[in-house]
């Protein structure tokens, strides 16, 4: 049966005088569009003033939204990683409105793609794979296409960059820096230029593909001798700067019917290997996936009952390796929290400046209980738990305890106090991907008892920073 033919882009803005000529148009506008509100509202009754800003906030943002869509690679790439750990800098408006950019994953046509591989690889290494000239999976930085290798069969995937994507992130960030400045949206208060340092780093680790290439092949050496974990194999001969190629793994997707039907024994074993995963990277390897997206993660239902079933790692380009300075205080305050240690929390968290050893004991405290709170699977009381959190067996019950919900308004609470800080970027990743687990353990409707993971990975007592 033949496949229906999707939609692709034929070309895209590779040129850094076009993409910048398109974001400082919509700068000009975006900037006219803020002054002309200020002109306006302040013609405005006070009482209306209030709401027609949250209007003007609401236009902007999807304006932004709008033309950044409309220049493929970094740009949009730019937009998704602030919809992502924006909630600290950016308004409300802003990151739901970039949000919509992580369902823009048009491809390009395959002759555009086919000229970075050729380039890359030359025509000699081109004419030994049989390529699928649709994409297999688009995204904002590149697209995957699935080969195979002619003198052996073996089946490979393909991870092609953009042309120019690499070139165009430093301005790309700039561009859309001022355009967010231009909305009038930014508030002066935030530490606006750290936060874009540490995406500017983000992204230029997720277009270095031999460092994704090394990194893979790192992961697929620490788990090798663990069968509950796929990771793809790397074919150097195959690989560059702008593509990497990698053995086809099969799988589907979490939220998939397939596996909701898996029985909860198996999905609780794979919640239970997820969440061993996390606790290796912090407490083995000082290394994160960092990125919580479904999409990096495929399950495998066993072929046998003499097999287990497999979580298949997909995608290492956005690994973050993390420095003693704040992996050691993290796992301070890790140890703490599961142990229900309030001072070993608040240590761990002066040593990562989220606090200060200054501010009143209150504010300290409540800090240390919102850390305990965020790990409650992984040392929990049942009768402090919300109703249906917990299962007849006292297993906590990820999809039903509604903990993000609980942890986002405990948060907003803190966020309001003066005593706020905006988080680090690093603690600001760190938090996405325990919220990207959290998540996708939800996703499998697993119900199990975290501490269990978690033991082997905790001292008996932190040892003092």
């Amino acid at each position: 049966m033949n496949r229906e033919k999707k939609p692709t882009l034929k070309n895209i803005k590779t040129g850094n005088f076009e993409r910048q000529l398109s974001l400082a148009s919509a700068g000009i506008i975006a900037g006219t569009r803020a002054a002309s509100h200020l002109w306006l509202n302040a013609l405005t009754k006070k009482d209306k003033r209030l709401e027609r800003r949250k209007k003007m906030i609401a236009e902007q943002a999807k304006y932004l939204a709008d033309e950044l869509g409309k220049l493929k690679g970094s740009a949009v790439k730019i937009g998704q990683i602030m919809a992502l750990y924006g909630e600290h800098v950016l308004p409300e408006e802003i990151t739901h409105a970039l949000r919509q950019l992580e369902e823009q994953t048009i491809a390009v046509d395959w002759p555009v793609m086919e000229a970075v591989v050729l380039e890359e690889l030359g025509q000699e290494q081109r004419d030994q794979l049989e390529i699928d000239t649709e994409a297999l999976a688009a995204a904002s930085l590149g697209q995957v296409h699935r080969a195979r290798r002619k003198s052996d069969g073996r089946e490979l995937c393909l991870k092609i960059q953009y042309p120019g994507v690499a070139d165009a992130i430093d301005s790309d960030l700039d561009a859309v820096a001022r355009l967010l400045r231009w909305t009038r949206l930014i508030s002066p208060e935030t530490d606006f230029d750290a936060w874009l340092d540490e995406i500017r780093d983000m992204l230029h680790r997720e277009v270095d593909y031999r460092l994704e290439a090394t990194t893979t092949t790192d992961f697929r050496q620490r788990l090798a001798d663990d069968p509950r974990f796929v990771v793809p194999e790397i074919f150097t001969a195959f690989s560059s700067s702008r593509v990497i190629a990698m053995s086809y793994e099969s799988g589907t997707v979490v939220n998939s019917p397939a596996v909701a039907r898996l029985p909860q024994h198996r999905r609780d074993e794979l919640g239970c290997a997820f969440l061993e995963l996390f606790a290796r990277e912090v407490f083995e390897w000082s290394e994160l996936q960092t990125d919580p997206n479904f999409g990096n993660y495929r399950i495998r239902p066993r072929s046998n009952e003499s097999a287990i079933d497999q979580l298949v790692l997909l995608d290492f380009g956005a690994v973050k390796k993390f420095p003693d300075s704040f992996i050691l205080p993290l796992k301070c305050i890790i140890t703490g929290a599961c142990q229900h240690h309030t001072e070993t929390v608040i240590n761990g968290a002066i040593a990562l400046n989220m606090i200060n050893p200054q501010h009143p004991d209150e504010v300290q405290t409540a800090f240390a209980q919102l850390c305990i709170a965020m790990i409650e699977p992984l040392n929990y009381h049942s009768e402090s738990l919300p109703a249906g959190a917990v299962n007849q067996q006292q297993a906590y019950r990820w999809a039903h305890s509604k903990l993000p919900r609980r942890i986002a308004k405990q948060a907003a609470q803190a966020a309001y106090s003066k005593y706020f800080a905006l988080p680090s970027g690093e603690f600001t990743l760190l938090s996405r991907k325990l919220l990207g687990v959290y998540s996708f353990i939800a996703a499998l409707d697993a119900e199990f008892d975290g501490r269990h993971v978690m033991l082997p990975y905790l001292e008996d007592q932190a040892k003092p920073l």
